[in-house]
């Protein structure tokens, strides 16, 4: 990423952002707000579902713990509404603009037929609400602006890498043509859609 930033100083600028300290966000908010007095377009990427310290998704009731949950809740749910608290003042204006939050088909409740994962599905649920809830404010303060859910597949990252052997080969997408998805369904997004949450194929993911 350094290295294309190098490359494209006049386009790109890097910020570095700590999701667990909300200071950590409200700054790199107001570093933005230097570098350009409005966006268009902001997407969250951020996710954890297991990591060097130990944490891995539960397979069963008794894998449960406080100290996981917390960390799990804490970027997978706080984080993005956090993050569009601290950006929202940037989308707001005369113009579309969107607000999208990578989410995960296991944060649905209606999908939800082989249980386990309790911290990941229950976090991502949770971020559901609360970008959903967003878009109903949103609604009556930033007509313009579209809040959205994006659950993007299965990408060939570090974070699906250890469970990429259960997945089809054909449903296992690079990172180039999963952004490529991603960026036609948010292309398409209105305002009917504000509020909802749609695979990357755009179609309606259930709650």
């Amino acid at each position: 990423m350094q290295k294309l930033a190098d490359e494209q100083r006049e386009r790109l600028s890097l910020l570095t952002i700590d999701v667990g300290d909300e200071n950590s966000i409200a700054a790199a908010a107001q570093a933005t707000q230097l570098l350009t007095p409005r966006l268009h377009l902001l997407i969250n990427t951020i996710g954890l579902l297991h990591d060097a310290q130990g944490l891995k998704p539960e397979r069963k009731l008794a894998d449960v713990n406080l100290a996981d949950l917390q960390r799990g809740f804490t970027v997978n749910a706080f984080a993005p509404i956090l993050i569009a608290k601290h950006f929202t003042g940037l989308l707001i204006h005369d113009q579309r603009a969107v607000f999208v939050s990578l989410s995960a088909r296991v944060g649905s409740i209606g999908d939800n037929r082989l249980g386990g994962w309790y911290g990941y599905r229950a976090g991502k649920a949770a971020q559901n609400q609360l970008v959903h809830t967003l878009a109903v404010e949103m609604a009556r303060r930033a007509p313009n602006l579209v809040c959205a859910l994006l659950h993007p597949g299965t990408v060939d990252t570090d974070l699906s890498k250890p469970f990429q052997s259960a997945v089809a080969r054909e449903k296992l997408f690079n990172v180039d043509r999963a952004c490529e998805q991603l960026l036609q369904v948010i292309d398409g997004l209105n305002r009917e859609h504000s509020g909802g949450f749609f695979g990357w194929d755009g179609a309606a993911i259930p709650w």
